[in-house]
């Protein structure tokens, strides 16, 4: 299966929070450089709360895939989104948003 960018965003944020949090996701994974991603697919999931966030974060570390996680100043450096580009089965459990 090719990879694709995957950023998983919080539901329990309003959705205009989610979209701008998830760029902030998208972005530190492109700056941090740990992408050779070309603007190709795309994919938003969700997450249902922090908790469920940072559990994706740690098994998605724990299986050697690079990502970021964001977490926003002005919401108390909560993790709001994650971003990273691997293959879909690391995600296959996730809904779309």
């Amino acid at each position: 299966m090719s990879e694709k960018m995957y950023v998983v965003v919080r539901t329990d944020l309003p959705p205009n929070h989610r979209a701008v949090q998830g760029g902030h996701a998208l972005a530190a994974v492109l700056l941090g450089g740990t992408t050779e991603w070309d603007n190709g697919p795309l994919v938003i999931l969700g997450a249902k709360n922090e908790g469920q966030l940072l559990k994706e974060s740690a098994r998605l570390g724990a299986a050697g895939i690079r990502h970021a996680i964001w977490r926003e100043p002005d919401m108390n450096n909560e993790a709001t989104a994650i971003a990273a580009y691997a293959a879909g089965e690391v995600f296959r459990r996730r809904q779309c948003i």
